[in-house]
């Protein structure tokens, strides 16, 4: 799988897991303002894109929804959910971050959306759930961060009722110029600068373009995937390939 990024340290001295919550735990405050601003509010969009597949795979479906939002943050995704039209739906929000966490619960009871969201504190090598528990799961921007990528996707598999769908939305570099180049700069150069001005965490965006690039991205990823257990794998690259949604059934 090549070189493991870390955030801080080499992960002998420290697991990726833990400097991954300790990282998140630093920028909790600022993340979601950070998150929009550098990606100029389209990762909304990408959002959006991701919760229409959802909504295209449950609509003939009867009764509730289960769905699992791994790698939640601060409840972004989760709180999309909720909101869609996909109904009745109940949201069980992941993350090893207590801090991001206490930042979500806070955003779902100021929108009232408690009684359909609930957000617990887990590890997506080890999830604290039975076989067979959801009818779906969507991880935003999380699966890099994985200490264990492929147990991670296999235990997500593990969680999901047989036909469940999987979507995972992450990062991915463009090859074309001249967005190719405007890219790199903004990732590698631009972002790391603002980020340790807003955030005062150095380490937390530089770690960003250095996870994306270590990344197994497009059909490298979804060969990781189908090892995984997942069928009919599929994936659509987003504004030039910026970012990418990944899906895939049990």
């Amino acid at each position: 799988m090549g070189t493991r990024i870390t955030p801080y340290s080499k992960p002998e001295q420290e697991s990726k897991k833990k400097q991954v919550a300790r990282m998140f735990d630093s920028i909790a405050h600022r993340y979601d303002f950070l998150n929009h601003l550098f990606s100029l509010g389209i990762d909304v969009l990408w959002r959006k894109r991701a919760m229409r597949l959802l909504k295209e795979h449950f609509a003939e479906k009867e009764g509730e929804i289960h769905l699992m939002d791994m790698a939640t943050g601060t409840a972004d995704f989760a709180l999309e959910a909720a909101r869609s039209n996909i109904s009745p739906i109940r949201v069980t929000g992941v993350d090893i971050s207590p801090g991001m966490l206490e930042v979500g619960r806070k955003k779902i009871k100021r929108k009232h959306l408690d009684h359909c969201i609930e957000l617990i504190e887990g590890d997506s090598a080890e999830l604290p759930f039975e076989d067979n528990t959801f009818d779906a799961f969507t991880v935003a921007f999380g699966v890099r961060n994985f200490e264990f990528l492929e147990q991670g996707l296999t235990e997500m598999h593990r969680t999901l009722k047989p036909g469940g769908l999987g979507v995972i939305l992450e990062f991915s570099k463009p090859r074309a110029f001249p967005l190719k180049q405007i890219f790199h700069f903004y990732f590698h150069f631009l972002m790391p600068t603002v980020g340790k001005l807003v955030s005062k965490d150095s380490a937390a965006y530089s770690y960003l373009p250095e996870s994306v690039e270590a990344f197994p991205e497009g059909d490298d990823f979804l060969q990781i995937m189908e090892a995984s257990g997942y069928r009919e794998s599929k994936a659509i690259r987003l504004t030039g390939g910026i970012a990418s949604i990944y899906t895939g059934l049990k």
